[in-house]
C-alpha cells in the first residue's frame, strides 16, 4: 500500500491529469437518437436556456431522487421503492440490479440507512409538490452488471478492466464510491437549479433538500478521506471519478477527488469541493444528463437512466 507520500504525488500530478481528463470517456459509443427539446444551458450562463417552469426543474430534480431513494434504499434494505411512489406521468420503469449490502461497518451501515430514508422523504415530497404533473419513475440501472451503469463508469476512471464489473453492493468501500458518484452531483445539480426557480415556496424547498444533499455528499466524502489514510487507493479511486465526471460535463473543471490540500500551513483535507471563493459548483440540466447518461453528446438517454429521464427536461449538453 502507498504511504502519506503517494497521496502528495496524487496531489502534485493533478494539474497533469487535468489536462488528460477529457478524453476518459472517449470509450462511450455515443447513442443514436432523436432530437428533442433544448433544456437548461449546457454552460453556465442561464440565459442560453429555453423558458422553463418551476414544474419542469422540480420534475427534473424527482428524476434524480428516484435514481439517488432506489440505490440507497436497495442497498439498505434490499428492497426498492413501494409502488405508490413510482407513479406519475410518462414511461413508468423499473430500477433493476440493486440489492442489499452486507455492511461490516456499523457507521456505514448507519448512513446508509440514514441516506435511504432522506432519499425516500425526497420522492415523497416532490411528487406531494407536483401533484398529478409529477412524472413517473423512469427505467433505472443500478445493476453490477459488466454492461450497466456503474461498472461502464467505472471501467472509464481506470478502476476496472475490459469485461470486468463493478458491484456497488460487494463491499463497504464499494458502496461508499457509488454513492460518491452521485452525491456530489446531486448537489451541484441543485445549486444549478436554484436560480430558475420563480416560487419562492418551490425555491425554498429546492434549497432544504439541496443542504441535505451537501450534507449526504459531505458525510460520504468524509468516510471515504478516513478510510484512505489507511487505504489510499479510496482516495485514488475517488480521484479518478472526479476526473471521469470532469471528462462528460464540458471544459470547465467542476470536480474535484479527496486531494489533500494546503491550509494555513498545514495539510487539509478537501472534503467540501469547492471554488477559490469558497462556493460550491454550479452544473446545468444539461451537464448533469452528461453524467447520469455517461455520455459527453446531447443525447436523450444512457448509463442510469438507459430510456432517458421523464418530463420536459431530458437532453443532455453537446460537449
Amino acid at each position: 500500500m502507498a504511504d502519506d507520500k503517494h497521496i502528495m504525488d496524487v496531489l502534485e500530478a493533478r494539474e497533469e491529469r487535468r489536462s488528460n481528463r477529457r478524453d476518459l470517456f472517449r470509450g462511450f459509443a455515443a447513442a443514436s437518437v432523436a432530437a428533442g427539446g433544448f433544456v437548461l444551458a449546457s454552460k453556465s450562463s442561464p440565459a442560453a436556456a429555453q423558458s422553463v417552469s418551476d414544474g419542469d426543474i422540480l420534475n427534473f430534480a424527482l428524476n434524480l431522487e428516484y435514481l439517488e431513494a432506489q440505490f440507497y434504499v436497495q442497498a439498505a434494505t434490499g428492497s426498492g421503492l413501494p409502488a405508490n411512489l413510482l407513479t406519475g406521468t410518462g414511461n413508468q420503469g423499473q430500477a433493476t440490479g440493486g440489492r442489499r449490502v452486507t455492511f461490516t461497518d456499523p457507521a456505514v451501515r448507519a448512513y446508509a440507512l440514514e441516506i435511504a430514508a432522506d432519499e425516500q422523504a425526497h420522492v415523497a415530497f416532490l411528487r406531494g409538490a407536483l401533484g398529478s404533473a409529477a412524472v413517473a419513475q423512469p427505467t433505472i440501472d443500478i445493476s453490477a452488471s459488466p454492461n450497466g451503469a456503474f461498472s461502464t463508469a467505472a471501467r472509464a476512471a481506470g478502476l476496472i478492466g475490459p469485461g470486468q464489473s463493478f458491484d456497488p453492493y460487494a463491499s463497504d468501500e464499494n458502496f461508499l464510491l457509488a454513492a460518491y458518484i452521485f452525491e456530489d452531483v446531486g448537489v451541484t445539480a441543485y445549486k444549478g437549479a436554484s436560480p430558475l426557480i420563480s416560487n419562492k415556496t418551490f425555491l425554498e424547498a429546492a434549497a432544504g433538500i439541496l443542504a441535505v444533499e451537501a450534507y449526504h455528499a459531505s458525510l460520504v466524502r468524509t468516510t471515504l478521506y478516513a478510510k484512505g489514510l489507511q487505504t489510499p487507493s479510496l482516495i485514488d479511486a475517488s480521484i479518478a471519478i472526479s476526473n471521469a465526471r470532469d471528462s462528460l460535463d464540458g471544459p470547465t473543471d467542476l470536480d474535484q477527488g479527496l486531494t489533500t490540500t494546503q491550509a494555513f500551513g498545514g495539510t487539509a483535507s478537501n472534503i467540501a469541493p469547492l471554488d477559490d471563493n469558497g462556493l460550491a459548483y454550479s452544473r446545468s440540466a444539461g451537464q448533469v444528463l452528461n453524467i447520469v447518461y455517461l455520455n459527453r453528446m446531447a443525447v436523450t438517454g444512457g448509463g442510469f437512466f438507459p430510456n432517458g429521464v421523464n418530463g420536459t427536461l431530458r437532453m443532455s449538453a453537446a460537449n
